[in-house]
This record gives structure tokens, C-alpha cells and sequence, in this order.
């Protein structure tokens, strides 16, 4: 018997890990991952249709006419979305999809999905955030600054998420969020097909 897959929202601040949390959650654990269409240029060794799909404003808007993205936000003048049709396929195949999206677009998911996971990442604390986006060494100070002001204003939506996660140790985080996702799949709301099926063998016995 197959139910339908997981949507997991994994929402955080930047520079907090998410990347590297999602694609661990991916190689260590077989999740599968909705790959994200961008407008903003691409970081050192990304890759088109791996990392994100990477679009013209005037692509990105055309998809948005189209119905072609589950949500789609604004973050730091750059656009952001999540394709439409292969989360959907994979759903309906039995396959928990990882999304790895801004609050704003989390939010409008967990409006079409009510029952979707939702994640929050966070640094330990603010001082450790701001130092692991210097560390990156990909922004310059007024980027840096423009994102710690955008983790203030995501904080205010943290208690809209079911679960903190903080990403002090990287496997411990990854452990936790797997665990999370572990749970639900044994929720008595998610086994009900299986309960009605393991009662009508037990009768034919």
C-alpha cells in the first residue's frame, strides 16, 4: 500500500546552512528535492537545473502568468519559485519532497498544503548568523547588512513553523530534521489505510 509522499518546507536564515542540510538530507537519506527557479546570477560553482534553475525576470514572470510555480516570493530583489508539476508527480508517487524555500513562500504552501512539514533553521544566535555570512565571503558588508535586517523581519514568522531546528552541529541537525520527518510518517492520521488494512487481515485469519 502507498500513500502519498511528505512536503517538507525548510525555511532559515541565510547563511544559516540550508543548503547544505537539504542536500545531505538528499544523499544521506534518498529525499527527493524540488530544484528552485531563481533570477539572481549564480554563485561559484553552481549549476543550472542542479542547484536552481536560473531565470531572465522576463522567464520568471512568464511561469508566474502560467500558473507554473506552487509559490513564488521577492527576497533581496531577486525572485524565487517552486515549480509546480514535479512536486506534484512526486507526491502522488509516494516520495516525501524536500522544498527549501523564504518564509513568504512558505507560508502560501502551508495555505494549499495544510499538511505539510514545516522547518525552521537557525544559527545559535545572531552574532554567530552575521559571522557565518561573513565567513561566506560572497557578499559585501551592504548585502551582509540587507540580510541580517531580512532575518529580523523572517523571525517575526519563526512561530508559524512546527519545528526549530538549530544548526549548531551539522550531522546533529540533520539526525533531528530526519527524525521530524521519521515521526510524521507514523502519525495514527497518516496510517489510517494501513490500520483498516492490517484489521481486515487479522479477521480473515
Amino acid at each position: 500500500m502507498q500513500n502519498k509522499g511528505n512536503l517538507i518546507v525548510i525555511s532559515g536564515f541565510s547563511g544559516v546552512g540550508k543548503g547544505t542540510v537539504v542536500k545531505r538530507l538528499v544523499s544521506d537519506y534518498g529525499y527527493s528535492l524540488s530544484v528552485s527557479a531563481t533570477t539572481r546570477q549564480p554563485r561559484e560553482g553552481e549549476v543550472d537545473g542542479r542547484d536552481y534553475y536560473f531565470k531572465s525576470v522576463a522567464e520568471f514572470q512568464n511561469l508566474i502568468d502560467y500558473n507554473g510555480f506552487i509559490e513564488w516570493a521577492q527576497y533581496v530583489e531577486n525572485y524565487y519559485g517552486t515549480p509546480r508539476a514535479y512536486v506534484e508527480a512526486e507526491l502522488s508517487e509516494g516520495r516525501d519532497v524536500i522544498l527549501e524555500i523564504e518564509v513568504q513562500g512558505a507560508m502560501n504552501i502551508k495555505r494549499q498544503y495544510p499538511d505539510a512539514i514545516l522547518i525552521f533553521l537557525t544559527a545559535p544566535d545572531a552574532d554567530c548568523l552575521k559571522n557565518r555570512l561573513a565567513g561566506r565571503g560572497t557578499e559585501d558588508d551592504e548585502v551582509i547588512n540587507k540580510r541580517m535586517k531580512r532575518a529580523l523581519e523572517e523571525s517575526e514568522n519563526m512561530s508559524e513553523y512546527e519545528y526549530i531546528v538549530i544548526n549548531d552541529d551539522l550531522d546533529t541537525c540533520i539526525r533531528t530534521v530526519h527524525g521530524i520527518i521519521e515521526a510524521k510518517r507514523c502519525e495514527r492520521e497518516n496510517n489510517m489505510e494501513f490500520i483498516s488494512q492490517i484489521k481486515s487481515e487479522l479477521r480473515q485469519l
